[in-house]
C-alpha cells in the first residue's frame, strides 16, 4: 500500500470498524511522523502501521511508532525478529506478513501476536512460493498456535466469508482501498486499476522481491529484461528510478511501476473507504446467512 495508505485512508477505515493502516514504506521519516499524528488527531479508535522492513527508514519509523505509542504494528518483507522484542516491551501489537508456512513459524518463534498469511494472489511484495490463499491459509492454520489474519484476492464479503472457513480469524485487504476516495494514490492510477480485468496483473522480479505488477510498458520493459537473463543489478537498476511513484502517485500509466493485487478485476467502482468497510462487512454477514440457509 506504498503511495496509498496515509493517515486519511487509515483514519478512515478505523473510523469505519475496520483497523486502518499506515503504510510507511513510501515515508520519509518527518512525512511518516506526521501521519501518524494526524491520524491520531482524525480518530480515537485504534489504527496501526505497516513497516516493509526493506526500506532504509525502518529503525527511525520504529522510533516514532514508540514516541507517538502506536499500539499494533504490521511487519512484512523481512525478518520481523530484530524488532519484535523492543516493540512488545512497549505494549504494541506485532503482526507479520508472510507466505508460507515455514515463514509463518519463524514468525510465531519470533514473539508476533499474529500473522498476516498472504497468498499468491496479492498486490505489491509476494511469495516466490505463489501459494494462492486457498491452499496458503489453511496449511498456515495447521502449522502455528497464534491467529492467522488471511490476505491475497480478498476483495469482497463473500471472500471474506471463506477465508474464514479457512480458518483464517481476521483478513487484510490492500487493493480493495487502493480504489478508495481517501487514498492518497494517483485518481488515474485508480481508474486504471477499475479497468484491470483476469489476467492483467503478473507477478514479477521474483529474483529480487516478487511483486504483481498491472501490466504496462514498464511491466514489459522487466518482463523483457528477466527473459533475456537481465543481470539482478540490471533489474534494480531499472527499479531503482523512482518508479513506483511515479506509476501510483505521480499517475505515469506508461513508464510507471503499477502493483495492485488480481481482486481488482472485480472493481468498478471508487468509493469513500468507510462505504467499502460497511458494504464488505454487509456482503460478509448476506453471505453468510445464505450458507446458513442452505445447510437447513
Amino acid at each position: 500500500m506504498i503511495w496509498a495508505s496515509g493517515w486519511r485512508l487509515a483514519a478512515a477505515v478505523s473510523e469505519a470498524g475496520g483497523l486502518g493502516l499506515i503504510g510507511s514504506g513510501s515515508m520519509k521519516p518527518e512525512v511518516f511522523q506526521e501521519h501518524v499524528r494526524k491520524c491520531k488527531a482524525s480518530t480515537n479508535q485504534p489504527f496501526g502501521v505497516n513497516i516493509p522492513l526493506l526500506y532504509p527508514h525502518t529503525d527511525a519509523h520504529i522510533d516514532t511508532i514508540l514516541e507517538e505509542q502506536v499500539g499494533i504494528v504490521f511487519t512484512s518483507a523481512g525478518n520481523p525478529k530484530k524488532y519484535t522484542a523492543r516493540l512488545k516491551s512497549a505494549g504494541i501489537k506485532v503482526v507479520h506478513v508472510v507466505s508460507s508456512s515455514t515463514f509463518a513459524l519463524k514468525a510465531q518463534d519470533a514473539g508476533c501476536d499474529a500473522i498476516v498469511a498472504e497468498g499468491f494472489e496479492a498486490g505489491g511484495h509476494n511469495g516466490r512460493e505463489e501459494t494462492t490463499t486457498m491452499v496458503l491459509i489453511p496449511a498456515v492454520k495447521k502449522s502455528v498456535q497464534i491467529p492467522v489474519i488471511a490476505a491475497g484476492g480478498i476483495g469482497t464479503g463473500a471472500q471474506m466469508l471463506a477465508a474464514f472457513a479457512l480458518g483464517a480469524e481476521g483478513v487484510q485487504m490492500g487493493s480493495r482501498f487502493v480504489a478508495s476516495e481517501e487514498a492518497s494514490s494517483h485518481l488515474a492510477f485508480k481508474e486504471k486499476v477499475l479497468q484491470t480485468k483476469e489476467g492483467d496483473t503478473q507477478l514479477s522480479l521474483k529474483r529480487l522481491t516478487p511483486v504483481r505488477l498491472i501490466k504496462n510498458e514498464f511491466f514489459n520493459l522487466v518482463n523483457a529484461a528477466e527473459l533475456r537473463g537481465a543481470s539482478d543489478e540490471e533489474l534494480q537498476h531499472l527499479l531503482g528510478r523512482g518508479r513506483s511513484k511515479k506509476g501510483m502517485f505521480e499517475g505515469d500509466m506508461t513508464e510507471g511501476e503499477l502493483e495492485i493485487g488480481q481482486v481488482s478485476a472485480l472493481f468498478d467502482k471508487i468509493l469513500p473507504a468507510g462505504e467499502i468497510v460497511r458494504d464488505t462487512w454487509q456482503a460478509f454477514l448476506d453471505a453468510k446467512s445464505c450458507i446458513q440457509h442452505i445447510g437447513e
